[in-house]
């Protein structure tokens, strides 16, 4: 990728902001990390997309679902609607993952669903996922 992988976090919780920006500098691609800290900014993001067509579009979505102000599904479920960001790809992640609630967060079109990392190492192998969708959705757009 020549020019940084654009990673959009929506996430309340700042440890596990600054757990992922760990997780990715341990990876070599360049990448810029934008942070949102609710799900009303999250929503207020999805629906400026629509005017905003000249701004880089994030490559991945990591969304923590357990949101305030607005719940991570409603967020997923506006994005992958009547969204702009419809294509983007979402990681989608939670305290506590169920059965149900995996084949809800799929049908709702997240690329990957799984429990938050408890561990570094865990956090940098999710790193190393988010950067090769990055490096997808750049040789699909190249």
């Amino acid at each position: 990728m020549g020019t940084p992988a654009k990673i959009l976090v929506v996430e309340d919780n700042p440890g596990d902001v600054a757990l992922l920006r760990f997780a990715l500098d341990h990876h070599k691609e360049e990448y810029q990390l934008e942070h949102l800290p609710d799900g009303e900014a999250a929503m207020q993001f999805v629906l400026a997309q629509r005017t905003l067509a000249a701004e880089p579009e994030p490559c991945v979505i990591v969304l923590d679902l357990n949101l305030p102000k607005e719940d991570g599904t409603a967020v997923l479920r506006a994005i992958k609607q009547e969204s702009a960001l419809a294509h983007v790809n979402v990681v989608a992640l939670s305290s506590f993952v169920s059965p149900s609630a995996e084949m809800e967060i799929e049908r709702l079109g997240a690329r990957i669903y799984r429990a938050k990392p408890l561990k570094l190492d865990a956090w940098i192998a999710l790193a190393a996922e988010i950067m090769a969708i990055c490096r997808e959705s750049f040789a699909v757009t190249t």
